[in-house]
């Protein structure tokens, strides 16, 4: 009898742990893992933007592969594109149920730690995944001590030129490769550039994105080579009060009024920008970055072809990598873009199996052959040494001057900076997202001066941030 009641109470004790574990499961099964048994059924779910071109062309090869390796764990994917992504992703954080990986700019996660969003991996890591990762990079996805992804790449934010006019403008283009350029002297050669008749602009010497999602993009990439390397100075006081943020305001604004610049620039997206240069509308073009070589000469190819499928009314373009400008004598600093996969959980704690079945498709996605094939569509340098080994046996053939002018800007990448808190950083983001973004939009259509946007910022830090953490100067 004894040992019969037992029996009973065994199994009474494992259905109550079988209740107890269907009842605290998340959304589907993603969050589902058993603490204890990493072999348990898992699903990871994902969204993901169009990284590269062909990108999300792979998504059923990247899931096939995954489970191949972890026959236990799914991987679901959500395609998005990337209009849309931060506005999915925001819709399920706010909802308390976001994916558990995303893909996003790594200066993108301070907002999601400070809503208590991010998940912190650096216990769940392992040592070989660390150590798989360029340290430069990797910094990048670090907030104080916590890390919040991997990277998926460090891509360089340039300008791109058409080859042929710079020659026929005159310009140097090697040596601005090799040795920068400072703003009077790019302001004088896109003047060189414009082709203009009757009144009528035909090429512009400089175009670049400033609508859609591309808004955040041109001052952001020009301040950082005017003494302001990141919105925080080494002591965390607000950078974009310094007086050399307004003389970069009025320098947007001269490039314009000079007519090397579109007067409707405002109005001007990324797929226009890049129509512009196909077309010869335009000497140089921004923000340039790796991938418009290779986006330049597959058109190329398509005009060769002559089957229609190229760009219409496009010409032959050898694209030329070219650096952003310095100002007020400042030091060169480029503007990066190290993105990457981060790791989210929702407003109930995940199991320990399911945050390390997240790690391991992060560190799947983000290394080996999945970043590799990623980044030599993207023409970007692989950062892991899992993808540089992968990326042996796919050669990509490249300009030879456009690949050292990125070697020698990465040298000059504006270095990570983890030790921004959390909140001072959610706060920067959200005055530039309320009073910078469209404060920069007024300044290019000529609805306001350079000094009101400028007071503008200025006022807003102070309420921000306090008199004593802005930069006065």
């Amino acid at each position: 009898m004894k040992k019969r009641m037992r029996v009973l109470a065994s199994v009474f004790a494992v259905s109550m742990a079988l209740t107890t574990l269907t009842a605290c499961g998340g959304k589907g099964d993603s969050k589902s893992a058993e603490a204890s048994d990493p072999n348990a059924k898992d699903t990871i779910t994902a969204l993901l933007p169009p990284v590269s071109g062909n990108f999300q062309d792979t998504f059923a090869d990247i899931q096939k592969e995954f489970t191949e390796k972890y026959p236990n764990l799914t991987l679901k994917i959500e395609p998005a594109s990337w209009e849309d992504m931060t506005q999915k992703l925001d819709t399920q954080v706010n909802a308390g149920s976001p994916p558990d990986i995303a893909f996003i700019g790594s200066d993108g996660i301070s907002k999601y730690v400070d809503q208590g969003m991010a998940l912190d991996i650096k216990d769940i890591a392992t040592p070989e995944m660390i150590n798989d990762y360029d340290k430069g990079p990797l910094e990048y996805m670090k907030k104080g001590d916590g890390l919040y992804g991997f990277p998926a790449y460090m891509e360089v934010h340039a300008l791109g030129g058409n080859r042929e006019f710079l020659e026929k403008a005159g310009i140097d283009w090697k040596k601005v490769q090799q040795q920068g350029w400072t703003f009077d002297e790019f302001r004088e050669a896109i003047k060189k550039g414009v082709v203009s008749e009757g009144g009528k602009t035909s090429r512009y010497g400089f175009v670049f994105a400033t609508a859609g999602v591309t808004s955040k993009d041109y001052l952001g990439i020009l301040i950082k080579n005017a003494g302001m390397p990141s919105a925080f100075t080494q002591d965390l006081k607000y950078a974009y009060t310094s007086k050399n943020y307004l003389e970069v305001l009025k320098d947007i604004r001269a490039l314009i009024d000079d007519g090397s610049m579109p007067k409707e620039l405002s109005s001007i997206d990324a797929g226009k920008r890049w129509n512009m240069f196909l077309t010869g509308q335009t000497m140089i073009t921004g923000k340039g970055m790796a991938t418009f070589e290779k986006s330049a000469n597959t058109n190329n190819e398509k005009i060769k072809a002559n089957d229609g499928s190229a760009v219409k009314g496009s010409i032959p373009v050898t694209y030329t990598v070219l650096p952003v400008p310095s100002f007020l004598g400042e030091k060169a600093v480029s503007s990066v873009a190290v993105d990457g996969y981060v790791a989210f959980r929702g407003k109930k704690e995940p199991s320990e199996a399911h945050k390390q079945n997240v790690v391991k498709a992060l560190y799947f996605l983000a290394s080996g052959k999945v970043a590799a094939t990623t980044n030599n569509d993207l023409f970007v340098a692989q950062i892991t040494e899992s993808g540089r080994k992968a990326a042996e046996s796919m050669p990509v053939e490249r300009d030879a001057d456009n690949k050292a002018a990125v070697e020698t800007m990465l040298k000059n990448a504006a270095p990570a900076r983890p030790d921004i808190p959390a909140e001072l950083e959610a706060k920067a983001i959200k005055l530039e997202d309320e009073v910078i973004v469209p404060k920069l939009q007024a300044l290019i259509a000529g609805e306001i001066k350079p000094e009101e946007m400028y007071d503008a910022v200025k006022s807003a830090a102070v309420s921000a941030f306090g008199e004593d953490g802005v930069v006065k100067d």
